[in-house]
């Protein structure tokens, strides 16, 4: 698969981890995840009051579902991210740039004021494409 990160001048130029878009040259599956929260296996809520630290397990969350699915993050081309707290936006992408290698999934950020759980912090879906 052919994933480029694109890049325009025209375009003020990200300040996070993710593209301005992202093209994909594919003959593959296309594999939705959903939201994915800072639950584990077990069911156990991780970093209650850390958006690190439910960041961090979030995205390992993602990558589970991609690894299923027969993928790696590499095939991740889109994320949609729910945050409770905007201010956060730092953080998340400190953790996000652990996950996420050029080219760069293109990416929405949105504040809501709740989740399906209250300790929730975050929440991210996910689109990739797996030749």
């Amino acid at each position: 698969m052919g994933k480029t990160q694109v890049s325009t001048e025209a375009l003020r130029s990200p300040n996070g981890v993710f593209s301005q878009a992202t093209t994909i040259e594919a003959t593959g599956r296309l594999v939705f995840v959903s939201g994915m929260t800072a639950r584990r296996p077990d069911g156990e809520i991780v970093g209650v009051g850390d958006v690190r630290e439910q960041t961090r397990q979030v995205c390992e969350n993602v990558k589970a579902a991609v690894e299923a699915a027969g993928g790696t993050l590499a095939d991740v081309c889109r994320v949609d991210v729910y945050v409770r707290n905007m201010e956060d936006f730092a953080k998340i992408h400190e953790i996000r740039a652990q996950y996420f290698t050029e080219p760069l999934p293109a990416s929405t950020m949105v504040e809501v004021s709740k989740l399906a759980h209250p300790d929730y912090l975050i929440e991210i879906n996910a689109i990739a494409v797996i030749a």
